[in-house]
């Protein structure tokens, strides 16, 4: 026998009998207010006593509302686990009304646990499939960009061209001190590191060759492309992120309007003719912090200047300049597509700026890794 009062308006006392029977007696008030005082202590007592057959006396029960239907319904589901039956006995009509609209005996269970292999499983699943659609939607994506950009050359006319410029400008000019920034340390760093490393074997002067070549071929591309991708690419999610948000986007539809055409068609010209610009201010930089080092190891202007013309040659400036104008599709196709896949709520336009970044930085280290394998068997 189990007795508790939670609470002055509800209580309950569960009797055994012979042969695996049990009654379970509720009186008071079922509401939501008074059932959580019962429905913890009654349940377990319920589950360690696995009885046969139970009779519910419902009888006292003076008032019902839909928490009190659930605590009856958590009953039978555990008189189910056990395997036994249950008896509801004494339901006022009204009540009984209320159970009728919860449709007692169409009840589904809870899905039982998968465990921690089927868990594994079950995520790793989903994973992938939303990987799956993640890249279908950009597939789809990058070809009707590819469309709409092939009718906008050919047309001119149906381009904005006013936004176009201005996203030049924020693409572009207002990143030209960071750009410059980044191009001198990382030329300023990797010449020190390497003419310390060379002053062993007398090679100071060849410094200069190893470092234009790392910047004309990887370096200068790749870090001016991470620049505009967590620049730009993040600030294309946020704005399309939030004219979705704000059902902008909607509107522009409703009025006839394509959001691509409209929206994404600029950002994507703007970050394509500007990334190469960039590419080369930042080239030019590097190569200056690099003469700075080369200046403290005694390492003439003419010299240096004679060297880095021997060590690079045009195959190697025009082919990192070929990686940024894939580079910049990527960042800017990836950033709008993740504003206009903006969902609803008050972090949803942080999550697609950062998912933003985050897709545009690995789609530009996988690019990066093809190119360097295309030019491998090239010969470039």
């Amino acid at each position: 026998m189990g007795v508790m009062e939670g609470t002055k308006q509800a209580t309950y006392r569960l009797e055994t009998g012979g042969d695996g029977q049990a009654t379970l007696i509720l009186t008071g008030r079922l509401d939501r207010d008074s059932v959580a005082s019962v429905w913890r202590q009654s349940t377990r007592e319920l589950r360690e006593l696995r009885p046969k057959e139970l009779v519910a006396q419902v009888g006292d029960v003076v008032y019902c509302d839909a928490a009190g239907i659930s605590l009856l319904m958590e009953y039978r589901r555990i008189q189910e686990d056990n395997q036994g039956r249950i008896v509801i006995r004494d339901l006022r009509p009204q009540f009984q009304q209320l159970m009728a609209l919860f449709e007692l005996d169409h009840m589904v269970s809870p899905p039982k646990s998968l465990g921690p292999v089927g868990t594994a499983i079950h995520n790793i699943g989903q994973w992938a499939a939303e990987l799956y659609c993640d890249f279908t939607a950009q597939v789809g994506f990058t070809g009707e960009i590819g469309v709409k950009l092939l009718k906008t050359i050919l047309r001119p006319a149906g381009l904005r061209k006013r936004d176009t410029f201005l996203m030049a400008e924020k693409a572009g000019v207002n990143a030209m001190g960071i750009t410059a920034l980044l191009g001198f340390l990382i030329g300023l760093i990797l010449a020190f590191q390497s003419a310390a490393a060379m002053e062993a074997f007398g090679a100071e002067i060849f410094v200069a060759d190893l470092v234009a070549i790392a910047l004309f071929r990887e370096l200068g591309p790749l870090i001016t492309a991470l620049v505009l991708a967590s620049r730009s690419g993040s600030a294309f999610a946020a704005e399309l992120g939030t004219m979705k948000v704000n059902e902008e986007i909607d509107a522009l539809t409703t009025m006839g309007l394509d959001p691509v055409q409209f929206l994404v068609l600029p950002r994507l010209i703007a970050a394509v003719c500007m990334l190469p610009l960039l590419t080369m201010f930042n080239l030019l930089f590097g190569l200056i912090g690099c003469g700075v080092v080369m200046a403290t190891w005694d390492v003439p202007v003419s010299t240096y200047i004679e060297r880095i013309r021997d060590a690079v040659t045009l195959g190697d400036v025009f082919g990192g300049l070929a990686k940024t104008f894939v580079f910049a599709t990527l960042i800017a196709g990836i950033g709008c597509l993740r504003g206009l896949q903006t969902g609803t709520g008050p972090s949803a336009v942080g999550d697609s700026a950062t998912r933003a970044v985050v897709s545009g930085i690995i789609a530009i280290v996988v690019a990066d890794g093809v190119f360097a394998v295309v030019y491998y068997f090239l010969g470039i």
